[in-house]
C-alpha cells in the first residue's frame, strides 16, 4: 500500500519504537540512510542499521531479528519481489519500503496491512486496476452447491433440466476465468517485463525532513548526492535528472541564500552548496585535467581515446584551447589561476567542434570550509568505489566506510575513496581498451556479448555489481562509436566476468541499447529468469538489480543459446 502521509503513517509510527533498518549496498541507499539516521537521532528513535548486498542477506537479516523487531525500514531494496512471500514474516511485522527499483511488485502495493511504500507516486507506475489481477470465485461456487442441494425435492425431469442449466453455468463461468487468468497473465507481463529506476530514495526522505520542518543542508547535500548516484550510473532518463535538479535546486536556494553584507562573517567550518553548470569530466578537481579526460566516459568515447588516432585528437583539442601540456598533466589545483578561471568557457567553446556539444551538464557543488571544493559526482564516485573495495574483502566494513566518507567531519575518508575511484576509472577504460582492440565483443544476434577471461588485468573488481556495470555501460558506449555497422550500434550487451573461482561462478549483467532516445528501461531481469528456466541453468538470482545474475560457467553457453533463441 502507498503511503500518501509520509509523515502520519510512517515517520509519526516509529516514534518511541525500535526499528530495524534494512540497506542496500548503493549510494543513493546509503544517502537516504544518513538523512534517516540525523532524523532519528532527533528524536531519540532507537534502531539497528544492517547492510545487505542482496536477497540471501535480506532474508538472513530478517530472520536473526525478526523477534527483536515489529518495525523494518528497507531502503532500495524489497519493493519489486513479493516481500511477504520471501520473508514469511509474522502476521504482525510492518515493512516500510523506500525502494527506487521498478516496477513494484503488485502483491506489495494492493497489501493494505504489513507492507506501506514509500514511494512518490507522481513517478509513471503503469500498475494494473485490483480488479484485473484478483477475483474471488469460491463465493459463487458456495452459493451454486447450496442451491443445488436445496432442489433435491424437485421432480426427476425439472432436476435434469435444472442440472443441464447448472452445468452450462458452470462452464461458463469457467471459460471466462480461464479467459480472466490468461488476460491477467498477460496484463502482468506486460507490467513487469522491464526494470527502470524512480526517484532516488534520498530525494524522498529528504522531502520527509522538509515536510517535518528539519531539514539541513547536510540532509539536502546527501539528497542531491542520491540524485547525482542515479545519473552518474545511468539509472534515469536525461529529461528525469534535469526534472530532479529543478526540485533540489529550489531547497538549495533556500538553504544557502546569502546577503551581500554577509559574504565576511562566514566561519571557517561552514557549508555552502551552490548549482553549477559544471564540465562531465570524473573527479577533475582532484586529478589533473589530463588524466580526467583520459578516464572520463564521455570524452573517452568521444575522442576515441583507445586509439592512437583518438590520442592524436585529443592533443589537438588541447591544441585548440591553448592549454600547455605541463598544465594540464600537473594537479588541477596546481594549475596557473589564470588558466583555471577560465577553463569552463575555453572547453565548452572548443568541444563542440569536436562532436562533444554537451560537455556541460546541471550539477550542484559544495565547499566545506574555504578549502574543499568537491561536486556531487565526486562523492558518488568516491563512495561507490569504498562500497567495493576489493583491498578488504568485508562488505559490512566497505559498508560503513562508504557510509562515514559522506560526513563532512571524515574528509579522510573521502580522500582515500577519491584516490581509490581513480584506480578503478584506469582500470576500466584499460578494460575497455583491450576489449575493443582485441575484438572481445562480438554480435551473439539479438544482443551483444563480452566475456573477460580469468587473467584478465583487474578482473577481480568485475566481480562486483557496480564496478560491472560502469564497464558495461562505457563499453557499450565506446563500442557504438567504433563499429562501422549499423545494426551493432542499437542492440543491447550482454557482459560476463569471473565471479569466484572455488565455486566456479560468473556474474553475467544484460544493459538495454545505447541510444539517444533510451529510457533505460531494462528487458533482461526477466529473459534472463526464463532462459535459465528452459535450461535447468544453475543460477543464483540474488542482486536487487534482476538484471545481474550469478551462473555456474559449465551451464554459460547452454545459458546463451536460450537467450539468443528467447531474444530472437
Amino acid at each position: 500500500m502507498f503511503v500518501s502521509d509520509i509523515r502520519k503513517e510512517f515517520y509519526d509510527v516509529l516514534l518511541n519504537q525500535r526499528v530495524l533498518l534494512l540497506v542496500a549496498f548503493d549510494v543513493d541507499a546509503l544517502c537516504a540512510c544518513k538523512i534517516l539516521q540525523s532524523l532519528f537521532h532527533c528524536d531519540h528513535i532507537q534502531y539497528t542499521l544492517v547492510p545487505v548486498a542482496g536477497w540471501q542477506d535480506l532474508e538472513t537479516s530478517f530472520l536473526e531479528h525478526k523477534e527483536q523487531f515489529k518495525y523494518h525500514v528497507l531502503i532500495n531494496c524489497g519493493a519489486n519481489v513479493d516481500l511477504l512471500e520471501a520473508l514469511q514474516p509474522d502476521e504482525d511485522a510492518v515493512f516500510f519500503i523506500c525502494d527506487s527499483h521498478r516496477p513494484v511488485d503488485v502483491i506489495n502495493v494492493y497489501n493494505d496491512t504489513q507492507i506501506k511504500l514509500l514511494i512518490k507516486q507522481d513517478d509513471d507506475l503503469g500498475i494494473p486496476p485490483y480488479d484485473d489481477l484478483f477475483r474471488d470465485d469460491e463465493e459463487d461456487e458456495d452459493s451454486e452447491d447450496t442451491g443445488n442441494e436445496s432442489e433435491g425435492s424437485e421432480p426427476t425431469g425439472k432436476r435434469r433440466r435444472l442440472d443441464e442449466v447448472t452445468m452450462e453455468r458452470r462452464i461458463d463461468r469457467r471459460r471466462q476465468r480461464r479467459d480472466w487468468e490468461e488476460r491477467r497473465r498477460e496484463i502482468l507481463f506486460e507490467y513487469e517485463q522491464y526494470e527502470y529506476h524512480g526517484t532516488s530514495s534520498g530525494m524522498v526522505i529528504f522531502e520527509l525532513a522538509w515536510i517535518m520542518s528539519k531539514d539541513s543542508n547536510d540532509m539536502l547535500w546527501w539528497a542531491i548526492v542520491g540524485l547525482t548516484d542515479q545519473w552518474v550510473h545511468d539509472k534515469i532518463t536525461h529529461m528525469k535528472y534535469v526534472t530532479d535538479v529543478g526540485i533540489v535546486q529550489r531547497h538549495v536556494s533556500r538553504h544557502n541564500h546569502r546577503n551581500e553584507d554577509e559574504e565576511n562573517t562566514l566561519s571557517i567550518d561552514c557549508m555552502r552548496i551552490s548549482f553549477d553548470f559544471d564540465l562531465r569530466l570524473a573527479l577533475y578537481h582532484h586529478w589533473s585535467l589530463y588524466e580526467s579526460m583520459c578516464n572520463s566516459n564521455y570524452t573517452y568515447a568521444n575522442l576515441k581515446l583507445w586509439s592512437i588516432q583518438g590520442l592524436k585528437r585529443l592533443q589537438e583539442f588541447l591544441a585548440e584551447m591553448g592549454l600547455p601540456l605541463n598544465q594540464v598533466r600537473q594537479k588541477f589545483n596546481s594549475m596557473d589561476i589564470s588558466l583555471k578561471d577560465n577553463l569552463q568557457e575555453m572547453i565548452e567553446e572548443s568541444a563542440s567542434k569536436f562532436g562533444m556539444k554537451d560537455i556541460r551538464v546541471q550539477t550542484f557543488s559544495v565547499h566545506f570550509g574555504f578549502k574543499n571544493k568537491f561536486l556531487a559526482s565526486d562523492i558518488v564516485y568516491s563512495a561507490a568505489s569504498l562500497l567495493e573495495n576489493i583491498e578488504r574483502d568485508d562488505g559490512n566494513k566497505n559498508f560503513i566506510e562508504a557510509l562515514d566518507s559522506l560526513s563532512r567531519s571524515n574528509l579522510g575518508k573521502l580522500h582515500q575513496g577519491l584516490e581509490l575511484a581513480k584506480q578503478q576509472l584506469r582500470a576500466i577504460h584499460q578494460t575497455v581498451a583491450s576489449c575493443i582492440c582485441t575484438n572481445l565483443i562480438i554480435s551473439h544476434g539479438p544482443f551483444l556479448y563480452c566475456y573477460l577471461q580469468e587473467g584478465t588485468p583487474d578482473v577481480k573488481i568485475y566481480s562486483k555489481p557496480i564496478c560491472l556495470k560502469l564497464l558495461c555501460k562505457h563499453l557499450l558506449k565506446c563500442f557504438v562509436r567504433s563499429t562501422k555497422n549499423k545494426r551493432c550500434k542499437v542492440l543491447p550487451l550482454v557482459m560476463a566476468a569471473p565471479m569466484d573461482l572455488q565455486k566456479g561462478t560468473v556474474i553475467v549483467i544484460g544493459i538495454p541499447p545505447e541510444t539517444e532516445s533510451s529510457d533505460k528501461k531494462n528487458f533482461f531481469g526477466k529473459a534472463f529468469e526464463k532462459a535459465a528456466e528452459s535450461t535447468s541453468s544453475r543460477t543464483l538470482h540474488d542482486q536487487f538489480d534482476s538484471s545481474i545474475i550469478e551462473l555456474k560457467s559449465e551451464d554459460r553457453s547452454k545459458f546463451l543459446d536460450a537467450l539468443i533463441s528467447l531474444l530472437s
